[in-house]
Order: structure tokens, then C-alpha cells, then sequence
């Protein structure tokens, strides 16, 4: 069993950020398909998040002085499973169980898995429930940290855009948005489904503070998170990443988006990511 310690070392950060996608490639080639691009996209964030930055205590995951890390696009969920297992909130083993029958970890996230924050469905929702948990505990005058990641794609939605103007109403200080800005959706790429236009400036003429980071490179990602950190206006990290980052096959590939398991596809990957 591998188990990670905390650190800021962008030495030891990849690392576990490795092991993070051979979790997720493991428990897909077991599951026989699901999202794998996004998952791979985020590692590196979701390493830095759950080994650096947010204040969690697995042993008590409902710990009122946490930090909360919600997922809007609920989609990479399996990187956000695999950094709450290597974490500690639950057995490693359990992993192996995605989208069984009784299983704890099914195709979207549920509150009953230790340090999950929010049951998700559609795209979109994240942000508007992030809103009102960092709004909630501003008017309890409690100082946690409250971190959303979300997609590039639902940023198509309407919804999302309700949930940043309120937070700029509020001005909620405590609320971090990441966005896995990697160009791409199910079906194509983002700005020939949607054109999203510059999306900087349309945070900040929102209110929002914004930076652009490269979501892989773990010096611009934990100086990013600690520059939110001390914000006193809500903050969006626009981070460019690469969908299906290290597997030659699936960088840049939409197609990975949603992996169907074809067969040989697990193998071929398991032999790059052991050569990285």
C-alpha cells in the first residue's frame, strides 16, 4: 500500500499525482469504461488540493473547522475518489468497488462518502452550491476555505453565471473556484460547441479576482492557491490543462473524454505511465 504524507515539495507533489492516475486507470479498467481524460487533466490539481493546501481531517471528515473541496464537474470524479482514498477517508481497497452494486463510490458523487461535500448530477451546480456553503459560514463568522472545481463546458450554462454574479454580491473571499480549462467536451471541442469568449475578463468584470495558471506545473498551481488564499474577493484559478495528460493516445483527445473501454486502450496506458 502506498500512502502519502503532506507536503509543498513540487518534488513529492508529482509523484502522488502519478499514483493518482494509476488509481484511476486501475479502478476504470475494472469499472470496463468512464470518464478518464478529465480525471488525468486534474491529477495534478486534485494532488496539490488534498496534499498541500485544503484543511481536512479524514479521521473526521464532518470536522467543523475543514476546508470544503466541491465538484461541479462531477464527471472526473474518479480523480477526486482516488485523493480521498490516498488521503485517508477511506480504504485504498475500495476503489476496486466503482460502480458495483453496494458500492460506496458509484458514477456521480453522494454525501454519504466520507469527505465528499456535494451530491452532483448535471454539470453546473457546483458553483451556486459552493456559493451558498462559503456564504453560509461567512455569516457564521467561521474562517474555512471553500474550494469548487469545475469545467470549461459549464460554463454554457446559465446557472453558472447566477452563482458568480452572487458571489461578487456577497463578496465571498472565502470562495476558490479552479476550472480545468482543457478545450475540450464530450462531443467536441468547447468553443466550437460554445464560444466562451475570454473568460478572464469575464470574471473580473464580475468582481472576481482571476489568474491563469499551466494546471500541470506545481509551482504556478501552489503559488495560485496560496495568492486565493488571500483574497478578499471571490477568486477563480483558470487552470490550462491537457485532457488525458501522459498517455499519448488520449492528450488532446475528446474522444477520451468518455472512455468506452476499448480493448488494449488500459494496457497501452499502463505501459506510458510506467515510463514516466
Amino acid at each position: 500500500m502506498i500512502t502519502f504524507s503532506l507536503t509543498s515539495d513540487p518534488v513529492e507533489l508529482p509523484k502522488i499525482a502519478h499514483q493518482l492516475r494509476l488509481d484511476v486507470l486501475e479502478m476504470l479498467r475494472l469499472a470496463g469504461s468512464g470518464h478518464i481524460g478529465g480525471p488525468f487533466g486534474m491529477a495534478d490539481i486534485f494532488a496539490a488540493l488534498y496534499f498541500s493546501f485544503l484543511n481536512t481531517t479524514p479521521e473526521n471528515p464532518a470536522d467543523p473547522e475543514r476546508d470544503y473541496c466541491l465538484l461541479s464537474n462531477w464527471h472526473i470524479c474518479p480523480i477526486y475518489y482516488a485523493a480521498l482514498a490516498r488521503r485517508g477517508f477511506f480504504p485504498i481497497e475500495e476503489m476496486q468497488k466503482l460502480r458495483k452494486i453496494d458500492s460506496l463510490l458509484q458514477w456521480h458523487p453522494k454525501l454519504w462518502i466520507p469527505g465528499v461535500e456535494n451530491s452532483s448530477g448535471p454539470l453546473w451546480h457546483g458553483l451556486s452550491q459552493a456559493v451558498w456553503i462559503a456564504l453560509a459560514l461567512r455569516m457564521d463568522n467561521r474562517k474555512n476555505r471553500v474550494v469548487c472545481c469545475m469545467s470549461d463546458g459549464e460554463h454554457q450554462e446559465g446557472q453558472t453565471w447566477e452563482a458568480v454574479m452572487s458571489a461578487h454580491k456577497w463578496n465571498l473571499g472565502n470562495l476558490i473556484a479552479i476550472m480545468d480549462y482543457n478545450g475540450l467536451q464530450i462531443e467536441w471541442k468547447t468553443d466550437e460547441i460554445m464560444p466562451l469568449g475570454n473568460l478572464s475578463d469575464k470574471y473580473r468584470a464580475f468582481g472576481w479576482e482571476v489568474r491563469e495558471i499551466d494546471g500541470h506545473d506545481f509551482t504556478q498551481i501552489l503559488a495560485s492557491l496560496q495568492w486565493a488564499d488571500n483574497n478578499e474577493k471571490p477568486t477563480m484559478i483558470i487552470a490550462r490543462t491537457i485532457l488525458g495528460k501522459w498517455v499519448s493516445f488520449m492528450e488532446n483527445n475528446w474522444a477520451y473524454h468518455d472512455w468506452a473501454g476499448k480493448p488494449g486502450d488500459a494496457e497501452k496506458a499502463l505501459a506510458e505511465l510506467t515510463h514516466v
